[in-house]
């Protein structure tokens, strides 16, 4: 679906959950503060003990209800570690099951996921808060006879507190605010906004909106952002929403995209795009310019998805682009 094509609505009252992740269940992935003593929550572990580089409880938008196909999507106010709090518990729940029962399917592991069991319906925004992310595939149209390109991003796991030391496409990030500042709550509440953001910072290497300002972007002005959203309404550049998914192991849920940009178009903007980033490295080909990406080709989508460590989400997203590759590009 093309991205204008999703309305967006944000409540920005109080929005109860009924699971938050301190609860007794997850006490056996939570570790001892001190002896007798487990950390309240997952998060509060991780920020003690061992935080990567980027790890901070930025607010982020909250997914109330709606669905792709009707074009509507609520939103309310959450902030990040609500997400981690759940998310990284189950994970690991999960995880020292299969651990204790290797030879065990999944299937098998009833009885032994209590936190997982207590969520229920993964899909109920009551019972959690489902805090999304945005993944964009960015696909660079080479000129002809050159196939097709993709970016892909290797995570550090000495920088990112989640999906560390695999492949994902680029950019990825939570779908939040630019600050903690009140007036930035309706200011950035865009996908598109969201996105050109990321490109910003993970693309070419500017500084991360951190919540340091204190004024909003004025996008109108940015020129960066004028120069994509002027790209995008003359057609060289194209998003869409492939749709709405949840990590089968974590129940995180990822907003998943793409973005099919002209090779000039990206020439100009992205030609001085960095290989290194605050998250990881560009992987790249050829000459080993990181502008270069990966040839989009069934070749390569094929070894990604299942020969390579890829992040569930930019799986889906590679996945699903190439399933819709004669509708993107034409």
């Amino acid at each position: 679906m093309d991205l204008n094509s999703i309305r967006l609505e944000l409540d920005e009252g109080p929005q109860l959950a009924e699971i938050t992740g301190a609860e007794g269940e997850t006490a056996p992935v939570r570790p001892l503060r001190v002896p007798g003593l487990a950390f309240e929550t997952y998060s509060a572990a991780v920020k003690h003990l061992d935080p990567p580089q980027l790890f901070e409880s930025r607010p982020s938008y909250r997914y109330l209800g709606g669905t792709v196909t009707s074009g509507a999507l609520g939103f309310g106010l959450a902030s990040y570690f609500d997400k981690l709090d759940v998310s990284e518990a189950l994970a690991h729940e999960l995880a020292a099951a299969c651990l204790a029962h290797p030879a065990a399917d999944v299937s098998d592991l009833r009885g032994m996921l209590p936190f997982r069991e207590l969520i229920g319906d993964p899909f109920d925004p009551a019972r959690r808060a489902i805090i999304p992310a945005i993944t964009t595939l960015t696909i660079r149209l080479r000129r002809f006879p050159a196939p097709p390109s993709f970016l892909l991003h290797w995570r550090d796991p000495s920088r990112v507190a989640t999906a560390a030391g695999v492949y994902d496409v680029l950019p990825a990030g939570e779908f939040q605010p630019s600050s903690m500042g009140l007036w930035d709550r309706r200011n950035d509440f865009s996908l598109w906004r969201n996105m050109v953001r990321e490109y910003s910072e993970e693309v070419l290497g500017h500084p991360e909106h951190d919540g340091t300002r204190s004024v909003p972007i004025d996008y109108a002005n940015w020129s960066f952002y004028q120069q994509l959203s002027a790209a995008r309404a003359q057609g060289k550049v194209t998003a869409h929403l492939l749709g709405f998914g949840l990590d089968a192991l974590t129940l995180a849920a990822t907003l998943l995209t793409v973005v099919v940009i002209d090779d000039d178009v990206f020439d100009e903007i992205f030609g001085t795009m960095v290989q290194f980033n605050e998250e990881g490295e560009v992987v790249s080909i050829g000459d080993g310019r990181a502008a270069d990406g990966v040839p989009f080709t069934e070749e390569s989508v094929t070894r990604m998805l299942e020969a390579e460590p890829m992040a569930a989400p930019g799986a889906a997203c590679l996945a699903l682009a190439w399933q819709h590759r004669h509708s993107l590009i034409s």
